[in-house]
């Protein structure tokens, strides 16, 4: 070890408090890079992982090739694996309501297929033998045909052809020219029969413009045409693109982007740039931290060391080894920092992984759990990150220690450079502050360099925590907003409003496990004809309605719901059973506009002038007829519904609320061919995914043809929190310890410029200043300190704050959800702030204080 290794060394151990601080800021930037890196590999390894389990761990798919070929792919030095599946051929579905997909496509697995290609059964078993099929649930809910467990199909299976020239599954249906002369044509060659013993959902690898669908059966190993599909999976994913251009030619190939995409081998750019640029995004921000953090420990121990190096200059030392003894401090830091550091990244994402990977699992809809995956690539680029920001953070102090001329470094005269004009303070200020303030408002104005890096410290601290904790708050708010308007765990809707259809389907669906409460509704789109003098005088000035004599159609809503709870309700409203129930009985309403305004809290506002109206409805329509023959309702206007109405989709979406609640008994008086209509069966369940399950195959077995949506609705809520579990865990983890880098840095910064000040303090101590101005005095620094990082950090936070909220609620196109400055986390970290600098500052005069005054003022090296 050369000299000044020697020097560096004894340097380092002189200063114990600023190398164990140094060293503490190194630990958190190599733990923060390390934990990023971890669990950025974790989560990609899960998505991959998740995705092999739904769609299949192949890479690519070849179409329509022959025995050759596969025999190829599988003695292939490039190929991991395979698994391959006859092409039997087509057959036509009679009665199918898709034009696009007119076919049924039969697909003969062999065993390395069925473990290859991931296929989730609804009921039933997989196929045994050539002779048994699974049939995918699609074929009834898109092509309107039901097949049934034990069903037997006899089908005419042949080729589809355009000419001379084979389609295979990657071949849309044509239809051809006006002439039809170039529509394809389907030629039978053999006749089979099956027997359906399964129901699964949509095979993963067809695809959605493929013309039949895929129904799977056995292959026969003695009757096997020339015509497969091959699934490969290569050794180098990356590569695959080359791959199968090279490989198959002009022939036709799939990718499996689902699982591609996510190991960063697919041509999704968008995604790509997303992945990576977060990625870098984050680190870039440890990394800003982490410098300033560094930097100003090596800058103060430059500071320390200005007159030995100036010394060591003297006597023949040279620029090169002068920046190497800096250097040579860094890594001697790394060294003893970056190792510690990982292990801290690699134990804290440990910790962390078993507290998320639940909410993990609801918030993807993954059975495959989140665990940590350790991956050395990742390991090596944390620990080259956190080497070259401890070598950037060194090499600029040093090469300012090497270029500083000889004389100015024995002389210390290059520390402080300022001018009268720059230090100069306002009478009001010194009235204002006393003695005292304005001595540390004029140290704190010659020594901007110096104080700047603790502001920016504590600023970053301050936008980092304040936009976080934003963030967090903002979801959870749009959390609390979803989960209120939801008053049921499951929801069936369709367009089918024949009770003989659906009434025996809500009593067998009511009856599957879990289900502790249901009900159900229909709701009829009409129009009401009203005059504008109808109108409130507020709704009338929103709408712009002139003259009172103007003629409104207003489009509302009529919701049926059962008696029972028709009744319940009346009551609740202290309402006569008598006078709202029967034929001709009035009627229930709800009619409110609601007005939103950032600068005021939202106005909601009757429509209507009166508590009780008479109307003219008809269904909606746009025959004038039918309106002026409409039948007349009378209605009470009240505040509240008793059922939330389903979600409105192929309704249109209204800014207002008009609904009339109505008894069950009565819709058939309303019901018309031209009625557009939506009925809703809602359920409570203690256990939702168990009972949509058991719902799906009930409504599979009941043969229903008719379009319907069957949500889980708290399986979305849950999703929705668990998704704000994750995002809350790690958004505090990372603010805690960039925080905790910004709180290094401060405490680093203020407590060695004092010390450097040691002289400084000294003399007017000596002077006869007491220590109550003293402390009055470096009071004022710290006031200076809080009031400049609050000056600057609670407007960048606060415009960050609202940035986030404008893009959440871009996202999610929520309408009624007003911006809510976070002046909680402002408060706390106003407070922290303070905190901050006031405890740093006593620690450091605590240290000041108990030197003896003489020998301050002779140490040279002050």
């Amino acid at each position: 070890m050369n000299i000044f290794n020697k020097v560096t060394l004894q340097s380092m151990k002189k200063s114990r408090s600023r190398t164990i601080v140094t060293v503490i800021g190194v630990v958190l930037s190599a733990a923060m890079i390390t934990a990023v890196a971890t669990f950025g590999t974790s989560l990609l390894n899960y998505l991959v992982n998740g995705s092999i389990a739904k769609y299949g761990g192949w890479h690519v798919e070849f179409l329509d090739v022959d025995s050759s070929f596969v025999q190829e792919r599988t003695h292939d030095s490039k190929v991991a694996n395979s698994a391959a599946f006859e092409n039997i051929g087509y057959a036509t579905l009679e009665g199918g309501k898709s034009p696009e997909k007119p076919y049924l496509f039969i697909a003969g697995f062999s065993e390395e297929a069925f473990d290859t290609l991931p296929t989730s059964l609804i009921s039933g078993r997989l196929p045994e033998n050539s002779k048994e099929i699974l049939v995918p649930s699609h074929v009834t809910a898109k092509g309107g045909v039901r097949f049934k467990l034990g069903d037997t199909l006899s089908l005419s299976v042949g080729s589809r052809l355009n000419g001379n020239k084979n389609l295979g599954q990657h071949d849309p249906y044509q239809t051809g020219g006006e002439s039809g002369e170039d529509k394809e044509t389907l030629v039978p060659k053999s006749e089979r029969t099956y027997k359906v013993v399964g129901i699964c959902e949509r095979p993963s690898f067809e695809e959605h413009s493929a013309p039949g669908y895929t129904l799977i059966t056995k292959a026969d190993p003695k009757d096997q045409a020339d015509n497969f599909s091959i699934f490969v999976t290569l050794k180098n994913p990356h590569g695959v693109t080359a791959y199968a251009s090279s490989t198959v030619g002009a022939g036709a190939y799939v990718f499996n982007d689902d699982v591609l995409r996510f190991m960063g081998a697919s041509d999704n750019k968008l995604f790509n740039t997303l992945l990576y640029s977060v990625g870098g995004i984050l680190v870039a921000i440890i990394m800003i931290g982490s410098i300033f953090l560094i930097y100003n420990s090596f800058n103060i121990s430059l500071n320390e060391r200005t007159r030995q190096f100036g010394i060591l200059a003297s006597v023949g030392a040279t620029a090169r080894q002068l920046r190497n003894s800096v250097l040579f401090e860094g890594l001697c830091i790394g060294a003893v920092g970056i190792p510690i550091g990982i292990m801290v990244g690699i134990g804290s994402i440990g910790l962390v992984i078993p507290m998320v990977a639940e909410n993990f699992g609801k918030t993807f809809h993954s059975t495959v759990p989140l665990t940590l995956s350790l991956s050395v690539p990742a390991i090596v680029a944390a620990t080259a990150v956190s080497l070259v920001t401890i070598l950037i953070s060194a090499y600029i102090p040093a090469r300012k220690a090497a270029n500083t001329p000889v004389m100015e470094n024995i002389r210390q005269t290059n520390e402080v450079k300022t001018e009268s004009k720059a230090v100069k303070t306002s009478k009001f200020a010194q009235r204002i502050y006393g003695l005292e303030g304005t001595l540390a408002l004029k140290n704190f104005k010659r020594n901007k360099k110096r104080y700047r890096s603790i502001v920016l410290s504590l600023t970053l601290s301050v936008v980092l925590f304040v936009s976080g904790s934003a963030f967090g708050t903002t979801l959870k708010r749009l959390s609390e907003q979803l989960i209120m308007d939801m008053d049921y765990d499951i929801l069936f809707t369709t367009q089918v409003t024949d009770d003989s259809e659906m009434i025996p389907l809500y009593n067998k669906l009511k009856t599957s496990d879990g289900v502790y409460e249901s009900s159900y509704q229909t709701v009829y789109v009409y129009t009401s004809v009203i005059k504008a003098s109808d109108f409130s005088d507020r709704y009338r000035e929103y709408a712009g309605y002139t003259t009172p004599d103007e003629t409104v159609q207003l489009p509302m809503d009529i919701q049926f719901i059962e008696d029972s709870k028709y009744l319940s309700f009346i009551k609740e409203l202290g309402l006569s059973a008598d006078e709202y129930t029967g034929q001709d009985a009035k009627m229930i309403a709800v009619a409110k506009k609601r007005i939103d305004n950032n600068e005021r809290p939202s106005e909601v506002f009757n429509m209507f002038a009166n508590h009780s109206m008479t109307f003219s409805v008809a269904p909606q329509t746009n025959d004038k007829q039918m309106m002026e023959q409409g039948q007349s309702i009378n209605i009470t206007f009240v505040d509240t519904y008793p059922v939330d109405p389903p979600p409105r989709q192929s309704l249109e979406q209204r800014p207002y609320v008009f609904m009339v609640v109505a008894p069950y008994s009565l819709k058939e008086n309303f019901k018309s061919p031209d009625t557009h209509a939506e009925m809703g069966l809602a359920f409570l369940s203690n256990n939702p995914s168990q009972s949509v399950a058991e719902m799906e195959a009930i409504i599979q077995d009941t043969g229903m043809m008719s379009a319907y949506t069957l949500y889980n609705v708290h399986t979305i809520v849950e999703q929705y929190r668990s998704l704000i579990f994750v995002i809350d865990v790690f958004t505090y983890v990372f603010v805690i310890m960039i925080s905790l880098i910004a709180v290094a840095n401060v405490f680093n910064t203020i407590s060695t410029n004092i010390r450097l000040r040691r002289r400084e303090l000294a003399m007017l101590r000596s002077l006869g200043m007491s220590d109550r101005d003293f402390n009055k005095m470096m009071s004022f620094e710290c006031f200076f300190y809080g009031m400049r990082t609050l000056l600057f950090g609670i407007p960048i936070a606060g415009i960050i704050s609202w940035l986030i909220y404008e893009g959440l609620v871009a996202v999610e196109r929520i309408d009624n959800f007003n911006f809510v400055f976070p002046w909680g986390s402002m408060a706390i970290s106003v407070f922290g702030v303070i905190f901050i600098v006031f405890i740093t500052m006593l620690y450091a005069i605590s240290k000041i204080k108990k030197e003896n005054i003489i020998d301050a003022l002779r140490d040279d090296l002050a």
